[in-house]
């Protein structure tokens, strides 16, 4: 091996290392936030409002609400006693969709000036009438809806999604439930990028 490989694959070897013994990651989301929270409120206490199908979600809908619990403790707010004592009633939810994709659905494929194959985001097209695989890409979003208990009157709705060739770990709902509240409470309708560090698990 002569000296130039040799550095190559020594470099190769410090990113890999470099990239194992990092403790975090970065979650990029786009977020939406609408409504009027009062000039003056403070965040308080509140209380999960659960709809009648999320009642039979169990154990799913439990770390659905952990995860926005995390972020919402980060906006100021905590967990009130019961639902007749809070101030506020959240209303949260969360959406994963598989969706199949063409070639033609990525740029690439428009600036594409060699041959009738290559790959992209895992598919594989050979043109003409040759075979296509395909991976979906998975559509992943969390919404929240915070309204006043004593009125009923809704607050701050926020959203946030983003896209992935997976449904996500256990870590992702938590990352798109800051990302939805980091406007908070402020409102931009207008769909924005936003960043949230996620720390990785354990080895």
């Amino acid at each position: 091996m002569d000296r130039r490989h040799w550095m190559l694959g020594f470099a190769a070897s410090a990113l890999l290392s470099l990239s194992a013994c990092s403790t975090t990651y970065v979650v990029n989301a786009d977020v939406s936030s609408f409504g009027s929270w009062p000039e003056g409120r403070k965040p308080a206490s509140y209380a999960f409002d659960r709809l009648p199908s999320q009642q039979q979600e169990g154990e799913r809908q439990a770390a659905l609400e952990s995860a926005a619990a995390a972020a919402l403790a980060k906006a100021g707010f905590k967990p009130a006693a019961d639902a007749k004592s809070a101030d506020v009633l959240v209303s949260i939810g969360m959406s994963v969709n598989a969706n199949d994709r063409a070639p033609w659905d990525d740029p690439l494929w428009w600036r594409w000036h060699g041959s009738y194959g290559g790959w992209r985001y895992g598919h594989y097209w050979r043109g003409g009438l040759g075979p296509m695989w395909m991976e979906p890409r998975y559509e992943r979003g969390v919404a929240l809806l915070l309204r006043d208990r004593a009125s009923g009157e809704p607050l701050y709705e926020a959203r946030a999604s983003n896209e992935g060739m997976t449904q996500g770990d256990s870590r992702l709902p938590g990352a798109l439930f800051d990302a939805a509240m980091s406007d908070f409470p402020r409102t931009e309708p207008k769909p924005h990028r936003t960043s949230v560090q996620v720390s990785r698990e354990a080895p």
